[in-house]
């Protein structure tokens, strides 16, 4: 599978620890929901759902973070992601994952990478 790029949103959309853009991506032929935050200056994007429970993280579109801004966190069930690596840190699901997905920066937007480089198996 060749890598496929996706561009998300334009980088400014993103402020540091400020609200989120979701997007919906295909894994294993269904579609699911997906956001992106800056973080230390940073994108960072993950699959949009708990890892204690499969339901989305933000009541309001786009509230990812708590009130202090330092940490994603899950609406339904308090738990507490770091933003830079998806660990849950507290709550329901201590030391479970958020599922990253691949982004980066590009001529100012922020960018989707799916699938392997050309050459990886």
């Amino acid at each position: 599978m060749a890598r496929t790029e996706r561009v998300i949103c334009a980088a400014s959309a993103l402020e540091e620890r400020g609200a989120g853009v979701r997007f919906m991506i295909l894994r294993d032929g269904i579609e699911r929901p997906a956001f992106v935050v800056r973080y230390d200056g940073r994108p960072h994007a993950y699959i949009n759902a708990c890892a204690h429970v499969a339901v989305e993280l933000d009541w309001l579109e786009g509230a990812f973070f708590d009130t202090e801004r330092r940490y994603l966190i899950c609406a339904t069930h308090g738990a507490t992601y770091e933003p830079d690596s998806g660990r849950c840190i507290a709550g329901p699901c201590r030391g479970a994952r958020l599922t990253p997905l691949e982004v980066i920066e590009r001529d100012g937007d922020v960018v989707l990478l799916e699938g392997l480089p050309d050459g990886m198996y």
